[in-house]
């Protein structure tokens, strides 16, 4: 009964330190690890890109080299592979951490074809590293692999907010939650649910984005179930 047999799970950094602020909350990750099991024993093959901002923001830092900080930004993400990686192997789920920097010692070097061979395998893939340069974030990375692998959806899991209101919910009270929206309404609104090159990306390739929160994991076992969750982003 499952809606979704190939889905891109996009989870951030903060997402995986909770109400941490920073680092990684063991019990976060373990009960996100128990949902992607879950749906990964229905059959779903899932692919998960995972960003870095619990340890650095690259786009952020001040009086330093971008490319720089960014590259520590994907070492960060590196760091939350691996956590998740354990996670789910410790509930006996086989798992494959590919990374787009070379680091052959800990996990394997991002290629598609064996990606998609883990995939068909039952096997759990983890995106880490970014895109591997700098200047580009982890969603746009998310858009990149969903479109690398034919993935059906991206499921863009944020920290705070259950969807893409019209203005940040937590300042402002009238803002108002979309149910759906069409890619060129997310440019031309201005609405920063993911950066314009991750949206152009999904846009082009026409992958739909749906955007839940990830306080309640799981919101992803009923997505993939069929019940309609957050805001879906997507051509008419």
């Amino acid at each position: 009964m499952r809606r979704y047999n190939r889905v891109v799970l996009k989870i951030s950094g903060e997402a995986l330190s909770g109400n941490l602020g920073h680092g990684i909350n063991p019990e976060i990750v373990s009960e996100i690890s128990q949902v992607i099991k879950n749906i990964n024993k229905m059959g779903v093959e899932v692919a998960i890109v995972v960003g870095g901002g619990n340890f650095w923001r690259g786009a952020t830092a001040k009086n330093m080299d971008r490319t720089t900080s960014d590259y520590m930004g994907m070492l960060g993400t590196i760091i939350n592979g691996l956590a998740l990686q354990d996670a789910l192997e410790n509930i006996d789920v086989e798992t494959r951490l590919q990374t787009a920097i070379e680091m052959r010692q800990i996990a394997e070097p991002y290629i598609r074809r064996k990606a998609v061979r883990h995939l068909e395998k039952g096997r759990v893939v983890i995106f880490s590293g970014g895109s591997g340069n700098p200047y580009f974030s982890t969603d746009t990375t998310a858009a990149l692999r969903a479109a690398e692998i034919n993935a059906e959806i991206i499921l863009l899991a944020k920290n705070g907010v259950d969807g893409v209101y019209s203005d940040d919910p937590n300042k402002n009270p009238d803002s108002v939650k979309f149910d759906e929206l069409k890619y060129i309404d997310v440019l031309n609104k201005g609405l920063k649910i993911m950066d314009s090159t991750a949206t152009s990306l999904c846009m082009d390739n026409k992958i739909p984005i749906l955007v839940f929160g990830i306080e309640n994991p799981e919101c992803i076992e009923k997505i993939i179930l069929g019940e309609n969750i957050g805001t879906i982003i997507k051509e008419e």
